[in-house]
């Protein structure tokens, strides 16, 4: 127990035997005058000692309590005068953020369309770059496609020469002419030195 409550506690015990001794003192009858009168006496003199503590104990008590008290009030006074200094800052700022709010959000749409606008102009250079890429290479493939099929076709156009010359040499080369042309070449190589 603190020392508050201990006093607290002394006084109350004080009390409640000054009041069993008032009560039972009171129970008794006492006839005699005089007796009577020291009985009051001693009333009043035990009521002024037990006022008298009951006043000094407050006297003494009292001022250290409510200076305590006082102290701690002050204290929880000034914690909520700052507590309630940081909350009306932190709302002065919610309310600066909230009036700036719609600014941001333009300046925000505002650098979102600038965005897209960018991105939609890379992705058209992008696409007509590969158009382009996509256009070479069609034309080179097609190009290389008509040199290939050119070939192709002078190799048709040489075999079917060939074939050609050859069933029309088959047609007039006749066993006759054979022999001659093989004497004429004889007779070319006699002339020849070896």
């Amino acid at each position: 127990m603190t020392r508050k409550r201990r006093a607290l506690f002394t006084v109350c015990v004080l009390f409640v035997v000054l009041f069993a001794a008032i009560g039972a003192h009171a129970a008794e009858k006492h006839e005699d005058p005089a007796v009577e009168s020291a009985t009051e006496l001693f009333k009043w003199i035990n009521f002024a000692i037990v006022a008298g503590a009951v006043l000094w104990l407050c006297l003494k008590k009292a001022p250290a309590f409510f200076s305590g008290r006082a102290a701690a009030i002050s204290s929880a006074i000034t914690k909520a005068t700052s507590a309630k200094a940081a909350a009306d800052a932190q709302l002065r700022e919610a309310e600066s953020k909230l009036a700036n709010l719609q600014v941001e959000i333009t300046e925000l749409r505002a650098l979102s369309e600038r965005e897209s606008a960018a991105e939609v102009a890379r992705l058209r250079a992008t696409t007509q770059n590969d158009a382009q890429k996509i256009a070479a290479a069609a034309k080179a493939e097609i190009e290389a496609a008509e040199r290939a099929a050119r070939l192709e076709l002078k190799a048709l156009a040489a075999t079917l020469a060939v074939d050609g010359a050859e069933s029309l040499l088959a047609k007039q080369l006749t066993p006759k002419a054979q022999e001659s042309l093989i004497s004429s070449f004889v007779k070319s190589l006699e002339g020849r030195p070896n």
